[in-house]
């Protein structure tokens, strides 16, 4: 009787439920036999002595079996880990959930208020300006040199970083600390869209993502409805004026003059080419676009070009013909659609006239200086672009 326990003990721990069921019914049967030949040999008074030592032998041989059930019942725990990989193909490991970020550039810190994670941010760069509220955030330096030690003392789940704005160095550094990166690296309005769905996903927050990419979207749709049966203009897009720089054919920049109704006439595959005014002057775009970064730089860079000899021979400078946009236009975070349908508004302004059947009413709407209410509107509208500007020095794009 000492030895039969052997014959149904547990191989190891990966034994499944079903063999300790299958063993605990051999052993029914072994006892049964036993209990009925003591039954016929034994005394009354031996009974109850052999009933209570069955009792301990089949509680023993239940207690592994109901262990290991409630073991596989319990449910399994949340991982602390979550692998993913990032818009430059880095492998990056995410602490679950998301509770502390850290932003290091403009454009990022913009989406994250859009997907209303604003409490969940606990630093951003000198930059982040938008909305004014990011000001308030512990800053971490720019985003080119931003402070570790800093970042290392906001204790962030997350660093996101853009792989335009940001260094290699950065990122690997912050690995070196032990501190979970994520980078994106749109090249279009489709890749924004795109990004902050992900973006959104990989903080949790999947269903506010989906809301955000469907809002800009529609706004994409509707440009695409009101030019699609017009001529592309040719512009200049102004980064920098000395040196003269300009965008690159491949850059989200370049996608965005696209989708306002316009083409640049800098075909370069560089991202921020620098561009000779003599090439310019043989192309002579129809407009120069700037985006505004400062308060009031944009109307005196252009009053100073118009006083330049080599600018003079531009025909957009002589007639001035400009677009002013918000800075915006330099940051692939949501804002961007406004932005977009900002310039395509001053591109072409017809495709934004609303048709009506009242000709006097129609003239109206065309010369909003006849109604005081519209121009106070138009004013106040103007207004509050001008305060939300981003600021990222000089014409330098901010992103």
């Amino acid at each position: 009787m000492a030895q039969r326990p052997a014959l149904f003990a547990r191989k190891g721990e990966g034994g499944s439920p079903l063999e300790s069921r299958g063993a605990f019914s051999f052993l029914g049967k072994i006892l049964a036999r036993i209990v009925g030949n003591c039954l016929r040999k034994l005394p009354p008074s031996r009974l109850a002595v052999l009933a209570c030592a069955t009792l301990v032998v089949f509680s023993c041989a239940a207690a592994p079996s109901r262990a290991q059930s409630a073991a596989l019942a319990s449910p399994t725990e949340p991982p602390a880990f979550r692998e993913v990989s990032d818009e430059t193909g880095r492998s990056v490991r995410i602490p679950q959930p998301v509770r502390r970020i850290v932003s290091l550039a403009p454009s990022l810190t913009e989406t994250i208020y859009a997907l209303g994670l604003e409490d969940r941010l606990v630093g951003d760069t000198d930059y982040c300006d938008y909305p004014p509220e990011a000001k308030k955030k512990t800053k971490v330096g720019g985003g080119i040199d931003p402070s570790l030690e800093v970042i290392a003392s906001l204790h962030p789940d997350l660093v996101l970083v853009t792989k335009s704005f940001n260094r290699l160095e950065t990122t690997q550094s912050l690995d070196r600390l032990g501190i979970s990166s994520y980078a994106t690296d749109p090249h279009t309005i489709a890749d924004i869209l795109s990004s902050v769905k992900t973006l959104a996903d990989v903080l949790g927050v999947p269903e506010a993502g989906a809301s955000v990419a469907e809002a800009m979207q529609h706004g994409v749709d509707d440009l695409e409805q009101r030019l699609g049966g017009l001529p592309p203009k040719h512009v200049l897009f102004v980064v920098w004026t000395q040196p003269l720089i300009s965008t690159g054919k491949n850059t989200f920049l370049a996608d965005a003059l696209r989708h306002a109704g316009a083409v640049s006439i800098v075909a370069s595959s560089q991202d921020w080419p620098q561009v000779s005014l003599e090439e310019v002057a043989r192309l002579q775009p129809d407009f120069l676009v700037f985006a505004e970064s400062h308060s009031g730089d944009a109307s005196r860079e252009m009053a100073r070009l118009a006083r330049l000899p080599g600018w003079k021979i531009l025909g957009a400078v002589r007639n001035h013909r400009y677009a002013v946009v918000g800075d915006a236009v330099n940051r692939p975070a949501p804002r961007i659609i406004s932005a977009i349908e900002d310039l395509a508004r001053q591109l072409h302004p017809q495709a934004f006239r609303e048709k009506s059947d009242d000709p006097e009413k129609e003239r109206e709407k065309s010369n909003p200086a006849s109604d005081p209410m519209a121009f106070l509107l138009a004013s106040r509208v103007h207004q509050r672009l001008r305060a939300h500007l981003g600021s990222t020095g000089g014409w330098a794009c901010g992103r």
